[in-house]
C-alpha cells in the first residue's frame, strides 16, 4: 500500500517561496501510469488541485497557479516537491500530496500539512 507524507515549514512569510516535500513509501514514483499531485484546502473552502508530476516526469499545473508553481521529483529519494512562489495570506491552507492515475480519482492521500502565510 502506498503511503505519502508531507513535510515542510508550517509558517511562511508573505512574498517568500513555500516549499513542501512528499515522501512516498510502499511504491515507486516512477511506477507506470502513476500521477503525483499537490492539492490544498484553504480554511472554509473546498479542495483545490494545484498540479501534478507523472511517472514519466511530465508536469501539469492549474492555470490559476501555473505562474507561481513548480513541481519536481527526486527519484533517488522517492520524493516529489512543491514550490509556490510569491505567497500571500490567501495561500494559507492545508496542503496534501496524493497519488492517482490519469483516469482515476485519488487512490492515496497524505495526512496533510498546515501552512500559514503570515508576517
Amino acid at each position: 500500500q502506498v503511503q505519502l507524507q508531507e513535510s515542510g515549514p508550517g509558517l511562511v512569510k508573505p512574498s517568500q517561496t513555500l516549499s513542501l516535500t512528499c515522501t512516498v513509501s510502499g511504491g515507486s514514483i516512477t511506477t507506470n501510469y502513476y500521477y503525483w499531485s499537490w492539492i490544498r484546502q484553504p480554511p472554509g473552502k473546498g479542495l483545490e488541485w494545484m498540479g501534478a508530476i507523472t511517472y514519466s516526469d511530465i508536469t501539469y499545473y492549474s492555470p490559476s497557479l501555473k505562474s507561481r508553481t513548480r513541481i519536481s521529483r527526486d527519484t533517488s529519494e522517492n520524493q516529489f516537491t512543491l514550490q509556490l512562489s510569491s505567497v500571500t495570506p490567501e495561500d494559507t491552507a492545508v496542503y496534501y500530496c496524493a497519488q492517482h492515475t490519469a483516469w482515476s480519482a485519488v487512490d492515496y492521500w497524505g495526512q496533510g500539512t498546515q501552512v500559514t502565510v503570515s508576517s
